[in-house]
């Protein structure tokens, strides 16, 4: 059925990959005042401020560096997709099980590029001692881990029930 509790488990990570997409992951402040590095779903970008050489105008904007990181965004809207698929799975409750397994090691996919983007590659941005902020999109996939576990959990405890119930007839 399809109003039991790991279906609200498994909405909420898609509302979770949304707001992990909508939202910076993660932010750095440089050495100088404009200088920011940020991380979100689809790019890594670094501001750097432009040094003051003679014969450079002071009104020059700082530069921007993009990187683009699509394969984050891309797993995030798979993780997102197949929580959504494995939400209208209810009456297959293996199914549901191996989509909440392939979410998982999709969100440590994910978790691992975050950490390495963050942790090691940002780490030469900036104040090497710093390591930045994590924001709002960075707790949203946390959120997404615990509410996998939790609906891998109801989703198990259904399946032992039926099992258990079929025992009985």
């Amino acid at each position: 059925m399809i109003q039991r509790v790991q279906t609200i488990f498994l909405f909420l990570i898609v509302i979770a990959m949304g707001i992990a997409l909508a939202n910076p992951l993660w932010e750095k402040a440089g050495r100088q005042l404009p200088e920011m590095a940020y991380l979100t779903a689809l790019q890594y970008s670094e501001q750097q401020a432009i040094s003051q050489q003679p014969g450079v105008p002071a009104t020059t904007a700082p530069t921007t560096l993009i990187t683009s990181v699509w394969y984050l965004g891309l797993l995030m809207g798979l993780v997102a997709l197949s929580s959504l698929y494995a939400i209208f799975q209810y009456r297959n409750r293996l199914t549901q099980t191996a989509l909440c397994a392939v979410n998982a090691l999709m969100l440590t996919a994910i978790m691992g590029i975050i950490l390495y983007r963050t942790l090691y590659a940002g780490k030469a941005y900036g104040n090497p001692a710093d390591q930045g902020t994590f924001l709002l999109g960075f707790y949203a996939i946390v959120a997404a881990l615990v509410f996998n576990a939790l609906a891998n959990r109801f989703i198990r405890r259904d399946e032992k029930l039926v099992r258990g119930s079929d025992r009985l007839r």
